[in-house]
């Protein structure tokens, strides 16, 4: 379900505001390069990130799902000099690129790569009493998203934002008859929020280059 419009429109705002950033664009192709599937948040979506991160003058920023680091980038550009941004990633391979790519990018010495399993990640978070975060992005397997909400809450403040990305799936979250796991996963993540009473949530739905999709964006009471 993709419209030629919506990637035309993509890259008129890409080229107008300038989004195509030096070092954002040598991520994807070093990411390209070492095989990594081309499955980053778009130009403008990364800004928009970037931007909620500004918006609420973010110091320390979990982001679940690191791939080559594309995302990554965009979120640690928003922080100060001494600000964190501690990223989660299951696959070995993408932390070794996304590691050389967030270096190579100046960005390193304020990210932190965690490797392994998700939710390992975050209840070791926990164990350890890891200072709360300010901004949580989460775009990694969308069958752990309601896993990962309740984890994630246990690394907020009050006032912090959490922003779910591909919340849509083309339109099948809505859809009785949709038989993915992939959506099942949002569909739970979206009632384990629309249930929890310490958080204020919408879901926008998004088109653009990537195709047809949406994030949800909740903000901690």
């Amino acid at each position: 379900m993709d419209d030629p419009r919506w990637v035309a429109v993509d890259h008129y705002v890409d080229d107008l505001l300038a989004l195509r950033q030096p070092e954002a664009e040598e991520i994807l192709r070093a990411s390209d390069a070492a095989g990594l599937p081309a499955i980053n948040v778009a130009a403008n979506q990364g800004r928009l990130l970037e931007l909620f991160a500004r918006a609420i003058q973010a110091r320390r920023v979990l982001e679940i799902g690191t791939l080559g680091g594309y995302s990554t980038w965009w979120l640690a550009s928003a922080l100060p000099h001494d600000g964190t941004l501690v990223t989660l990633e299951f696959d070995p391979h993408h932390c070794a690129v996304a590691r050389a790519n967030l270096d190579r990018a100046g960005v390193g010495h304020l990210v932190q790569i965690i490797p392994g399993p998700g939710a390992t990640s975050l209840a070791r978070l926990i164990e350890n009493s890891s200072p709360p975060f300010d901004l949580v992005f989460i775009d990694a397997d969308k069958e752990s998203y309601a896993q990962y909400f309740t984890l994630v809450m246990e690394l907020v403040h009050s006032g912090s934002v959490i922003v779910a990305d591909n919340v849509v799936r083309n339109g099948a979250v809505a859809l009785d008859a949709a038989d993915d796991p992939r959506v099942e996963g949002v569909r739970r993540f979206l009632a384990a929020v629309a249930q929890d009473d310490r958080v204020r949530a919408t879901a926008v739905q998004t088109v653009g280059a990537k195709g047809y999709d949406g994030f949800a964006y909740l903000v901690v009471a």
